[in-house]
């Protein structure tokens, strides 16, 4: 279905605001659930690893089933799916209120608000392009700073409602709270379809693709026919020499017009059948035919060493990067921070930050002499070293700052699309973020709870900073190496295969 062009205001902007208020209000809670990975430490007294999985199943989820989200925007429109996924949203944190033990919050915070994120991110930017063309960034990345606002509203929010309501009440408030994502998702209005209509091919031009089709139409039916008619007259001839024996009363019946209705009856029925048989010949050979071009293009994106380097950059940089925004106010706790020291909660810290790092990162990548791939790297390596560096800070102060770092280089997020774009092409841009979300939400959904399992083991946190330190910057290295001018310079240096210029000499004589 083709839309109409794209407005680039108007309506969009309601689009634009709508949508940012959705990511508000369903990322604030799970970005900020390390308010919230306190309490439930305390309530269920499990280990710090399974608890942390609450939180990244709730991240890591949604980015999982990213596949599934698309393929349900795409079959029922971004409006439906907000709706629907609001209640999911608010039900899923209502729902946790009344968890019984932390297995029940795997299913309720983890899986269903998870899901229902994923499905709302995902309606929220395909609404959005839809409405815009030639402001699509700055309207992109307006709404992707709601997430981030969320999370520096929502854990300041979610610590007082504990304070005064208690972990229950907390959560039954913010569900309450998710619910205004219906009246977004109801404000969501689709563009009509074009009344254009598309442009069909010449006479001429569409004339072999028909001769084509009818042929090998009308030989598939002829041979299904055939095969048919076949196995008829032979269960015919089996009949008629079983119970007649040759008479020629059988020569007569045949003749009569009872026998010559029944006779067109079983045509008809054959060649029913052989169409439906060629129907099912020609969707089993499609379907086929799109896998083995899914596997291909896949194969062909692994072979690009910049983007498996990419691949491995971005599954390291989501375990390691990923729990600072979950287990910082623990790691504090830890450090024997007073409360009364907590001037404004770490967690909240880290989601301003996101936010600013989204924006200068995302203007950064605009000038044309900075190379948006190694300022991607440049992120990581940073980011890897702050890491490394939060087992020596023992004070609010230094904390706060280590915080403030982390979330401006998370805020690489907003580069990521143009890396990937520059890395594999637009053409193969959707299928290449693809399968870099999807083990993105795998290297989110492992991360915290890797670090929670070595505090558990080794009762601190030292050497679960060290091992996600040590993650970003393998993933950022690897990335430099394989970005570097020397690999393009050895490609180009290679020389053209011979069977080029042979086949070019064939087909000049031709």
């Amino acid at each position: 279905m083709e839309f109409k062009k794209s407005p680039d205001g108007g309506w969009g902007w309601v689009i634009v605001l709508v949508s940012f208020f959705t990511q508000f209000l369903c990322y604030g809670s799970p970005l900020a659930v390390g308010v919230l990975y306190i309490e439930w430490l305390d309530a269920f007294g499990e280990g710090k690893g399974k608890t942390a999985w609450v939180g990244s199943l709730a991240s890591g989820v949604g980015l999982l089933a990213s596949p599934v989200c698309s393929l349900c925007v795409s079959s029922f429109g971004a409006r439906p799916v907000t709706i629907f996924s609001g209640f999911m949203v608010a039900g899923g944190l209502m729902l946790s209120s009344f968890a019984p033990n932390i297995y029940f919050l795997f299913f309720s915070y983890g899986i269903v608000v998870g899901l229902g994120c994923g499905l709302l991110y995902t309606a929220t930017v395909t609404i959005t392009c839809q409405y815009f063309d030639s402001h699509r960034g700055l309207a992109l990345g307006l709404i992707s700073t709601g997430s981030s606002v969320g999370l520096f509203i929502y854990a300041a929010l979610q610590r007082l409602l504990i304070e005064f309501y208690g972990l229950d009440g907390c959560l039954l408030i913010v569900g309450a709270l998710a619910l205004n994502i219906l009246a977004c998702g109801s404000l969501m209005r689709p563009l009509q379809p074009s009344d254009c209509p598309l442009p069909e091919k010449t006479a001429l031009e569409s004339a072999p693709d028909r001769y084509s089709i009818y042929s090998e139409k009308e030989k598939d039916l002829e041979e299904n026919t055939n095969i048919l008619g076949k196995s008829y007259s032979a269960e015919e001839t089996c009949k008629s020499t079983f119970g007649s024996g040759g008479r020629k009363q059988e020569s007569l019946l045949h003749k009569s017009p009872t026998t010559i209705a029944h006779s067109k009856e079983t045509e008809t029925y054959k060649k029913k059948v052989a169409e439906q048989t060629y129907f099912c010949k020609q969707l089993a050979k499609r379907k086929w035919q799109l896998y083995k071009n899914y596997c291909g293009e896949t194969v062909a994106l692994f072979k690009n060493k910049v983007f498996l380097a990419l691949f491995i950059a971005i599954f390291l940089f989501d375990i390691g990067g990923f729990p600072p925004s979950l287990l910082m106010e623990d790691v504090a706790r830890s450090s024997n921070v007073k409360e009364e020291e907590l001037i404004m909660p770490l967690i909240s810290i880290i989601g301003i930050m996101t936010a600013v790092g989204k924006l200068l990162l995302g203007i950064l990548a605009d000038f044309k002499w900075i190379n948006t791939l190694y300022l991607y790297v440049a992120t990581l390596i940073i980011m890897g070293l702050a890491l490394c560096a939060i087992p020596f800070a023992k004070s609010y102060v230094t904390l706060a700052i280590l915080s403030g770092i982390l979330g401006f280089l998370t805020g690489n997020w907003s580069i990521f699309p143009y890396v990937t774009t520059k890395t594999v092409g637009i053409e193969k841009l959707a299928h290449a973020y693809g399968i870099l979300m999807f083990f993105a939400g795998l290297g989110n959904s492992l991360g915290p709870p890797i670090v929670g399992w070595f505090y558990d083991w080794t009762q601190t946190y030292d050497i679960a900073f060290y091992f996600s330190g040590f993650c970003v910057l393998l993933g950022g290295f690897i990335l430099l190496l394989a970005a570097l001018p020397s690999w393009h310079t050895c490609s180009r240096l290679l020389p053209k295969p011979a069977p080029t210029t042979f086949l070019y000499k064939v087909t000049s004589n031709v």
